[in-house]
């Protein structure tokens, strides 16, 4: 029953959330320049057809009348008519999204396995010289940013050495393995950078679970070391990383704006910096709200990730 209340809880503080972002994403969008008529019809439009369309598309109502329809066809999957495209703004952001996933997908089968084993393998000997090349590397992966490496391997592997192709979108017709070649390497850059930072992370817990009390007792038992590790030290050690993991997914779905621009991908990242240089309010306020959307999911889930592998934590009240 804790638990359960725990859910209904973080479920109810999901809600809040999402309905206080949308709340700013629409406000945002009404403080923009410009309005839907002027950005059909151009800036040299008559002031009576600028008013029509307005008129037309609803945006001379109030703003709270606005929103509220907004929102409640948004709730149905309608996110309204593209400006720039003439078109339901949902194919695309679903589109879009798909794109994300399947670069973020291709990241994370890289990321997780190679950085929580480089972790675990450097916080069990840690103070060795094995220990101490797995920072060095993960710490100078980790600064570089995400476009500089991008560019850097766009050039060595893909117009030097011919490994992989410049675009990150597979041709039409292709299989899932073409898929998954195509995104190797706009995935790359995101593996350098995130390997570091898990391993890291896991290193950290390993050590400090090794040193727990729990620990200690278990091998005072005369438990094996492999069962000590399975049963008490990894899933301790590891906890925090998961949560990391689930809390950066939302930014591997919505926050590669270089990346997916420089591979041609046409994630979310790209949909909304393309509609808001074309004013696409509905495509722009679609696209914000389902990348706040995915952060917060992320964010839950690493909480009830948290809390599945600690009890301790739901019971105490401390998420």
């Amino acid at each position: 029953m804790r638990f359960g209340r725990f859910i209904l809880v973080r479920l109810a503080l999901l809600v809040l959330t999402l309905w206080l972002v949308s709340a700013a994403i629409f406000i945002g969008a009404q403080v923009l320049p410009g309005d839907v008529g002027r950005t059909l019809l151009g800036p040299l439009a008559d002031a009576q057809a600028v008013a029509a369309i307005n008129h037309q598309y609803g945006t001379d109502r109030p703003v709270f009348v606005q929103y509220w329809d907004w929102l409640s066809q948004a709730l149905q999957g309608d996110f309204g008519t593209s400006l720039a495209l003439r078109a339901p703004v949902a194919p695309f952001v679903i589109e879009a999204l798909r794109n994300s996933a399947a670069l973020a997908g291709v990241a994370l089968l890289l990321v997780v396995p190679i950085g929580i084993g480089a972790g675990v393998w450097s916080g069990l000997r840690a103070g060795s010289l094995t220990d101490r090349l797995i920072i060095l590397t993960s710490v100078s992966a980790a600064i570089v940013p995400d476009f500089v490496t991008a560019l850097v391997l766009l050039m060595i592997l893909a117009l030097w050495l011919g490994w992989f192709p410049i675009t990150g979108v597979a041709p039409d017709g292709s299989g899932l393995w073409a898929g998954i070649y195509y995104l190797i390497l706009p995935a790359l850059p995101l593996v350098l950078i995130y390997t570091g930072y898990i391993a890291r992370m896991a290193r950290a817990g390993m050590v400090e679970a090794l040193g727990a009390d729990y620990t200690r007792t278990a091998i005072l038992k005369g438990l094996r070391t492999r069962t000590v590790l399975l049963r008490h030290v990894l899933r301790n050690a590891l906890m925090p990383t998961i949560t990391v993991i689930a809390t950066q997914i939302g930014y591997l779905l919505g926050g590669l704006v270089v990346i997916e621009s420089l591979f041609h991908i046409q994630g979310l990242g790209n949909l909304v910096l393309s509609a808001a240089k074309a004013h696409d309010f509905p495509m722009l306020e679609a696209g914000v709200m389902v990348m706040a959307a995915v952060y917060a999911i992320g964010a839950a889930v690493g909480d009830l990730l948290q809390a599945v592998l600690d009890p301790r934590l739901r019971r105490s009240g401390a998420l």
